[in-house]
């Protein structure tokens, strides 16, 4: 997944590989939340659905919503948001930082199968309320939301979570329902406080298969040449699909890569 307003770089990163363009029109609680991080808060809108839906051929637009609201002074309830977004051609929605299964299953039907849902499981009490949660009817995909996950959990880096156990235990039990799932981003293979490469072969350990390409991978508010923005797209998935080539390796590959994850992970906490 690719989170991009664009057309033209949505092109780019369809072109390269990346299978989902990622629309992100959330902005309800997200300022309070992570008020003064270094995370990206977009707030695009169902024209940019409607914009990104024309422009790509064959790439999936995957929309995430606002979590689940009333109707506010100046922007409509979330029924009527899934409406437009569902209007606007979204071909997968994503429901975020929701606290009940009621919430869940409000969601689940409004969207009554019209996209594809996915789940962006990224609070303590969505961690928690996990099976009850899977038990409902209509779930396709579900993507573990490390960023606020860790936040809300007082942990001072994201992949702390992969490191504890938490995504061990929180993708046994998506995989136990048969529904596909992922969690977290990554940069390049090679860049990143935790490296890419690291990240992504413990995507393919726990059978992850999905994965935001993230705002380090190729920042388009700095990079503004379309050609050196397509050369990095085109380099940096062709690395990540030629890493995929090594996902059936021996037990002790991902056995080794894992024990470096946590030396690595113990480190950056140390000095943060």
């Amino acid at each position: 997944m690719y989170i991009t307003k664009r057309p033209e770089i949505a092109c780019i990163a369809e072109e390269a590989g990346v299978d989902w363009i990622f629309v992100d029109m959330e902005f309800i609680g997200k300022g309070c939340r992570q008020g003064g991080l270094d995370t990206v808060q977009n707030h695009h809108t169902v024209e940019d659905v409607v914009n990104i839906k024309t422009a790509v051929k064959k790439a999936k637009v995957l929309v995430r919503i606002n979590p689940i609201h009333e109707k506010l002074a100046d922007y409509p309830s979330s029924e009527e948001e899934i409406e437009a977004v569902v209007n606007a051609g979204a071909d997968i929605i994503m429901l975020p930082f929701f606290k009940k299964v009621a919430e869940v299953q409000r969601f689940l039907n409004v969207v009554d199968g019209r996209a594809k849902t996915c789940l962006l499981v990224e609070t303590p009490e969505a961690a928690l309320l996990i099976d009850e949660i899977l038990e409902l009817k209509g779930i396709d995909m579900v993507h573990l939301g490390l960023n606020d996950l860790h936040l809300a959990l007082g942990m001072k880096f994201m992949f702390e979570l992969l490191a504890d156990g938490t995504v061990d235990r929180l993708s046994s039990r998506i995989k136990a329902k048969g529904i596909p799932f992922g969690f977290g981003g990554i940069a390049t293979l090679t860049g990143g406080a935790m490296p890419g490469c690291m990240v992504l072969k413990e995507h393919y350990r726990l059978g992850s298969s999905m994965v935001i390409v993230s705002r380090s991978f190729c920042n388009t508010d700095i990079i503004t040449d379309l050609d050196e923005i397509r050369k990095i797209f085109n380099e940096g998935i062709a690395a990540i699909r030629q890493l995929e080539e090594e996902a059936q390796k021996t037990a002790t590959y991902f056995s080794n890569n894992r024990s470096a994850v946590l030396d690595n992970v113990r480190q950056i906490v140390e000095k943060i």
